[in-house]
């Protein structure tokens, strides 16, 4: 025969076993306010999306007929096969040529610089510098197109590739060496002193210990200037003339007439142009927003 003990006479821990288990989700309240805040959100970012990509399969002789976001009665690729036939593919030549060849050097010097800065002999001169690159995050680009254009003239590169990619490189740098930095930094000093014990010089330091302790910053800067550069538009209108030293994004004019825009065309061109950053942003969003998080927080 069985006996059951009073709930006043259990033990806190059987009475905390005898009671139902609730889940968190039952116990707190639903954030309703930040949900719809977040639904919002979506359809103030999707519309945009949705109304390019249904306007690049519409007809330009019935784009003003129809209903902006119905979907069109009779898709067409006509305005994608227009696009590339109009030298798409030099002007995407062009942009990979810009992209890569500002962020490469970029990064490697500004790599080279947060170390120097960071793990280098404390004197005066890195401090100095390490003021500069921070100087350098208070000038916005618009504040020095024109001492840039000057600069081109002198070296006789107006209408160049190099143009771009030298003033993309020079503005990439500080947002670069800042982040850099702040990842070197975390290295524990004991690492490098054990380094540099085992005979190891600064340079071998640098690349064998440092490097690969901070690839998730080294990607994370790479992905930014890669994304910044591909979308630039004022560097490429100020320091390019020809057709054949467009970038993407100033090609876009080529479906400018003088009495109308071609818009499917645009559209079909903004598509076009951002598959490339959709895919690169795929592959490394989440290196992107932990780079950039844990290098600011820390």
């Amino acid at each position: 025969m069985t006996t059951t003990l009073p709930e006043a006479r259990r033990s806190p821990e059987a009475a905390e076993r005898g009671r139902p288990h609730r889940s968190p989700r039952t116990t707190g309240r639903r954030n309703w306010a930040g949900g719809l805040a977040g639904w919002l959100w979506l359809v103030v970012v999707a519309v945009p999306l949705y109304w390019t990509l249904i306007t690049s399969l519409k007809a330009q002789s019935r784009y003003y007929a129809e209903n902006p976001l119905v979907p069109p009665a009779d898709p067409t690729l006509d305005n994608y096969r227009l696009v590339i036939e109009s030298d798409f593919v030099r002007y995407f030549a062009n942009s990979v040529v810009v992209t890569v060849g500002a962020v490469v050097p970029a990064v490697v010097f500004s790599f080279m610089a947060a170390y120097a800065i960071v793990r280098g002999p404390r004197m005066r001169v890195l401090r100095a510098m390490n003021g500069l690159f921070l100087m350098g995050l208070a000038i916005p680009l618009q504040a020095t197109v024109i001492p840039v254009y000057l600069i081109i003239i002198k070296l006789q590169l107006y209408d160049s590739l190099l143009a771009l990619i030298l003033p993309s490189v020079a503005f990439a740098i500080p947002l670069s060496v800042l982040v850099l930095a702040n990842f070197v930094r975390d290295v524990p000093k004991e690492l490098f002193d054990s380094m540099r014990v085992d005979g190891a010089g600064e340079w071998t330091t640098m690349w064998r210990l440092a490097a690969p302790l901070t690839r998730p910053a080294i990607l994370t800067v790479t992905i930014f200037n890669a994304l910044t550069i591909w979308n630039g538009f004022l560097l490429p209108l100020v320091l390019t003339q020809s057709p054949q030293r467009r970038t993407l994004p100033l090609a876009l004019w080529t479906f400018q007439g003088q009495y109308g825009v071609n818009v499917p065309a645009v559209l079909a061109a903004v598509v076009l142009t951002t598959l490339p950053v959709l895919i690169l942003y795929a592959f490394g969003r989440r290196q992107l927003l932990s780079g950039l998080t844990a290098g600011f927080s820390r």
